[in-house]
């Protein structure tokens, strides 16, 4: 990618991870580059095609984040990973909050299917599921769809994050005693 290119998309890249599809406006885009309206044009014909080089971009982010999560190997490195990328993971939060767009359900499901499997090995440490991945998987799924619901750039922050994961912990460990409590007793 060129570096006028490159310069556009990290723009546009933000703009769309605090704001949605309607924080790309050219005009805007423009006076943020130094460039004229005629540049982008020409680089990128509209918005439809900024939009998609955007979705590109994203996917090409999720398998670098992927790659670090998949290297992690405690909460406090994935702690870490995450508020590096936050404009990533913002980004990811608009397209789940707009997925009637299919192009963004589509570039939201290809980003789970290349965060889930990197993340699960310390997804299970962090929340006391090592010996049931099944059962690690099904939270983080549910968790997930629940931290883009929270998120926002001003809650993910370390103490967020913190608390997040604890609150999973603790709910982990109710089931786990609920479950031990049915297997004794028999009631539900």
């Amino acid at each position: 990618m060129k570096e006028i290119e490159k310069t556009w998309i990290e723009k546009g890249y933000r703009f769309f991870a605090y704001e949605g599809p309607s924080g790309l406006k050219i005009e805007r885009l423009s006076k943020e580059v130094g460039k004229n309206k005629s540049s982008f044009y020409h680089l990128f014909a509209d918005l439809e095609v900024f939009t998609e080089r955007l979705l590109k971009y994203h996917l090409h982010q999720a398998k670098i984040i992927a790659e670090k999560e998949s290297n992690s190997e405690n909460e406090r490195e994935l702690i870490d990973i995450i508020l590096k990328h936050k404009i990533d993971l913002l980004f990811n939060r608009q397209l789940r909050v707009h997925r009637e767009n299919k192009e963004f359900e589509n570039c939201f499901n290809k980003t789970n299917q290349i965060s889930v499997p990197a993340i699960l090995p310390v997804w299970k440490k962090i929340i006391g599921l090592s010996e049931n991945t099944s059962l690690a998987q099904m939270v983080l799924t549910l968790s997930l769809e629940n931290f883009y619901l929270q998120i926002t750039g001003e809650t993910l922050n370390e103490s967020w994050l913190k608390s997040y994961f604890s609150n999973i912990r603790q709910m982990v460990a109710h089931f786990r005693q609920s479950q031990n409590t049915i297997a004794i007793d028999g009631s539900v």
